[in-house]
């Protein structure tokens, strides 16, 4: 990444505008060029998308955690990072006790990570306000339960699942394995549909999107934009970063644009995870930066650019809203004075650019 820095520029941009939360499904669609203060409708509706959910639209959909909640404080946001397996037990249990809910339909996501979208219209608006899970580790939960229009069945639907997870068999299991058990759920992120121009009629370029989570693979669909499925991909700090920059590599020969997203250092910083944090970012810039860079090099005229989508800061585990350094290096691009890839100073640092413009730098159409 330094060596980026060094042979190009290093600026600071706001990614996340200032009337919405901080989050990948902000930060990541002002990366691709979409103005969230725009197109922007929910968390959800995105993570819908990427699994081919059809959404009317009077729906509402919900991002639908399972959690671990103990002594009423949020003890884990993932359920102690529930896999795929354990995850569908859980959500078996939970479609039986919901399947009198005509209103609503549930979903598989990736692991913990599930939808539940209401079918019905008119409960939820604006007004209807919930709070992600990944923000209140270690705090007390009554503070955040949901709150506005419809909140008191988004309630009525938690304490269902707590009911329908006591001292089931499965999470006999989980305890007796010394793994956390799931004590319900946690509806957040929602929102109606989201609706974005394709990128290549916007961009003259074919792209494509390579993540293992929902809501960059959501955003690349709802764009028009191909995703790249790649095996051992997870999501996390044990993901296969080398798979990640090869597919890249591949794709290139097929696409204009390639964009990889890594969520590894935003689940170490929600886990307070500092080491952990550090060996992502190592194994981020040894087995995806480098190697692609080098490969980029060879192929002629090209532009390559590196940015968070938005900071997740460790002392506090959670997301945070300030604009965020890129670095972006390759043809035509006239390096600057700053060296080394990180967060500037007020000191040091240059006017601070929209998220969403950043890809005309990348894609030299300043």
């Amino acid at each position: 990444m330094d060596c980026i820095a060094e042979s190009g520029i290093v600026g600071i941009a706001r990614t996340i505008p200032k009337s919405l939360p901080a989050g990948t499904d902000v930060g990541t669609m002002s990366l691709l060029g979409y103005n969230p203060s725009q197109f922007h409708t929910g968390r959800a509706p995105i993570e819908i998308a990427a699994r081919n959910i059809e959404m009317k639209e009077s729906d509402w959909a919900f991002r639908c955690n399972f959690v671990t909640i103990r002594d009423g404080k949020m003890e884990s946001f993932s359920a102690g990072e529930l896999d795929k397996t354990e995850s569908q037990k859980f959500l078996h249990r939970l479609n039986e006790v919901w399947s009198p809910e005509e209103n609503w339909g549930l979903f598989a996501g990736f692991g913990y990570r599930n939808l539940a979208v209401y079918r019905k219209g008119l409960l939820f608006d604006q007004s209807t306000l919930t709070t992600p899970p990944h923000n209140i580790t270690g705090q007390p939960v009554n503070e955040y339960v949901p709150r506005g229009a419809g909140a008191e069945e988004l309630i009525r639907l938690m304490q269902l699942s707590e009911e329908a997870f006591y001292n089931c068999e499965w999470n006999q299991q989980l305890v007796a394995e010394d793994k956390p058990p799931v004590t319900g759920i946690w509806l957040w992120g929602q929102g109606k549909k989201t609706k974005l121009s394709r990128f290549r009629e916007k961009f003259k370029m074919t792209a494509a999107m390579i993540s293992a989570v929902d809501l960059p693979k959501g955003l690349a669909k709802l764009a028009g934009m191909d995703v790249i499925e790649v095996v051992g991909a997870t999501g996390t700090v044990d993901t296969n970063y080398l798979a990640k920059a090869e597919a890249a590599v591949c794709a290139l020969s097929k696409y204009d644009l390639v964009v990889i997203h890594v969520e590894a250092t935003d689940q170490a910083s929600h886990e307070g995870n500092v080491r952990g944090k550090v060996k992502a970012l190592e194994e981020i810039d040894r087995h995806i930066v480098g190697p692609l860079h080098q490969a980029l090099k060879l192929t002629g005229e090209h532009r390559m650019m590196v940015v968070p989508d938005h900071a997740t800061l460790i002392r506090t585990k959670t997301h945070n809203a300030e604009p965020v350094p890129f670095a972006v290096c390759g043809t035509g691009i006239e390096r600057n004075s700053y060296n080394l890839f990180h967060e500037l100073s007020e000191s040091e640092s240059p006017p601070i650019l929209d998220g969403h413009c950043l890809i005309s730098i990348l894609l030299n159409r300043e």
